[in-house]
């Protein structure tokens, strides 16, 4: 956990989330309106058929100039519909993508920082601002080519059918067989998407990662294998990406060849009609050359909306991969406690209590805390001494508001811990975050009532007076960068130091993983600044144990208390 003295106001940026958005309104308008425009070649095709049918009678220009000007004009109509119906689309899908958006980062903001399935940063930061990007493709252009599909075929069978039935029926016969195998190829890509994109999150997370401990990486020798590391991932991201892209050209490959051959039976029929050597399948007993071009003209239109929509259908399955990735952030976890209308009291002195406290991570692990009990008085020093995986960390947690009990009860000042008593609360964590900035920028994180006189007495109670010296001119590095372990937890301290409102003070390993002298140095900073407040500190270091007023011994199977 990161460290740091909790917001003041503490108050929370979004609500708890609810459920996915459901789809944006404005798609199905948007889709109405690109189906109208693909139907407007219809009247087209028959003012077409009719000109040319006029003119092999031996008409004038005269007589096909009016029907050019309707052409002419239909076009200009159809051409504004489907420009209108594309912005509609892409608005709609950015305003769902934004939705979708705001419900994740809500949903993860409100995830607990114990929570053990939350997602890294960076996996986090790639679907969010990479991957939901497929989702505006997938809701601007294959949900409005999906319901043309659905609707157009059918409109041009409804106009084919009365001139001639055979003509239905070819490209009734023909039109099923596409749906049915670019269904089974679908099946295939979203599943090769879903694992693309799953490469595409844990390398931009390896990355991340390996960037923030380049020193670590540098200092160990392990340059040569982060790096074989990553032309691995990279290569079997490649092979993923072109494994998607195949099926994608399979399924274009499929679509094509029963259009063709739709399309080409249709026109051999007609051209056998029309040379008097097919005299059945109309229902005039025959085509003339404006009837038979007029279906001739709508067979290759029925199957243009399948060809749109094989066209996205890499789109589909690459959105709705992503959607699915998006949700997943959205879904419930391990959650803070709700809020709330419960206000930190101004007279609060620090007290704590821990009643029959139970908790889990997870409905099907084990209990972490089961029936814990403990109270303790405003201003006493309290150590939790146990091994690693004792519970000593999932206390700390519990009082933090961190995360709910699943039985009884932790309050502080007789209120319920919650965020709103954040403000309250200094921490200082095992591994504290230090940001790219100066060193004031570190402590006061922005508080603009934060005086720098305020910076000095809070570096001189954490002993960083030479540290500050040295890196007076230069900023710190992001993510500690040429920061040792003791200087992070001091300027954790130093943090806390400078939260005058904080009534308790809650550490976690202050000292693990240190030498005896820093260790020891620590030790002191951090009793200075719990001077007059609760300090309630886990720990497995017998020593800072010994320093405090009481210690509570932690294992898995008992709980015991012993005085100094």
């Amino acid at each position: 956990m990161g460290s740091a003295y909790l917001d003041a106001n503490g108050k929370q940026a979004f609500g708890k989330p609810t459920k996915p958005v459901p789809r944006h309104g404005g798609l199905r308008k948007a889709a109405a309106v690109q189906t109208l425009a693909s139907l407007i070649w219809i009247p087209q095709a028959a003012i077409l058929a009719t000109a040319v049918g006029r003119i092999a009678d031996g008409g004038s220009f005269n007589d096909v100039l009016w029907l050019a000007v309707w052409i002419t004009l239909l076009g200009i109509v159809k051409s504004c519909l489907e420009a209108a119906g594309g912005r509609m689309a892409f608005r709609a899908a950015r305003a769902e993508l934004t939705a979708r958006r705001e419900l994740a980062i809500a949903a993860l903001a409100r995830r607990s920082p114990i929570d053990s399935t939350r997602p890294s940063s960076g996996e986090a930061a790639s679907i969010i601002g990479e991957q939901a990007e497929m989702i505006v493709p997938y809701l601007s252009r294959f949900q409005p080519s999906r319901f043309k599909a659905s609707a157009v075929p059918l409109v041009i069978l409804a106009c084919v059918f009365p001139i001639s039935w055979i003509a239905a029926l070819i490209l009734l016969f023909a039109m099923p067989l596409i749906p049915v195998f670019m269904a089974l190829i679908g099946w295939r890509a979203q599943a090769a998407s879903e694992k693309q994109l799953a490469a595409t999150g844990g390398l931009n997370g390896f990355l991340l990662d390996r960037l923030r401990g380049m020193t670590t990486i540098r200092s160990l020798g392990a340059v040569d294998a982060t790096a074989t590391r990553l032309r691995a991932d990279a290569d079997e991201l490649k092979t993923r990406t072109m494994a998607v892209l195949k099926i994608a050209f399979l399924s274009s490959a499929v679509l094509e060849l029963f259009a063709a051959l739709g399309v080409a039976l249709v026109a051999v029929y007609i051209g056998f009609s029309l040379l008097g050597e097919i005299r059945f399948g109309a229902w005039a007993g025959g085509l003339d050359l404006t009837s038979g071009l007029f279906v001739l003209l709508l067979a290759p239109a029925f199957f243009e909306p399948m060809r749109e929509l094989s066209a996205v259908w890499h789109d589909r399955a690459a959105g709705e991969a992503a959607i699915e990735a998006i949700d997943a952030l959205s879904s419930d976890g391990l959650q803070l406690p709700v809020e709330g209308d419960t206000v930190a009291s101004e007279s609060a002195t620090g007290a704590i209590r821990l009643e029959n406290v139970g908790f889990r991570y997870s409905k099907e692990s084990n209990a972490a805390i089961d029936g814990f009990n403990l109270s303790i008085r405003p201003g006493e020093h309290i150590a939790l001494l146990g091994a690693s995986g004792s519970g000593k960390s999932t206390l700390l947690a519990l009082i933090a508001g961190h995360a709910a009990c699943d039985t009884g009860s932790v309050t502080i000042d007789g209120q319920p811990a919650n965020p709103a008593l954040h403000g309250k609360i200094a921490w200082v964590g095992q591994k504290p975050h230090i940001f790219a900035g100066t060193i004031a920028g570190n402590i006061s994180l922005g508080r603009p009532d934060v005086s720098p006189q305020a910076v000095a007495e809070a570096l001189d109670l954490a002993k960083l007076g030479r540290f500050a010296s040295l890196h007076a001119r230069r900023p710190l590095g992001d993510g500690g960068l040429g920061v040792s372990g003791g200087e992070a937890l001091r300027l954790a301290i130093a943090r806390a130091a400078c939260n005058p409102d904080a009534e308790i003070v809650l550490a976690d390993e202050p000292t693990a993983h240190l030498d005896a002298e820093t260790a020891s140095e620590i030790t002191e900073s951090l009793l200075a600044l719990a001077k007059g407040r609760t300090l309630v500190v886990a720990t497995h270091d017998p020593q800072l144990a010994a320093r405090m007023e009481q210690t509570i011994l932690l294992d898995r199977e008992t709980v015991r208390e012993a005085a100094e």
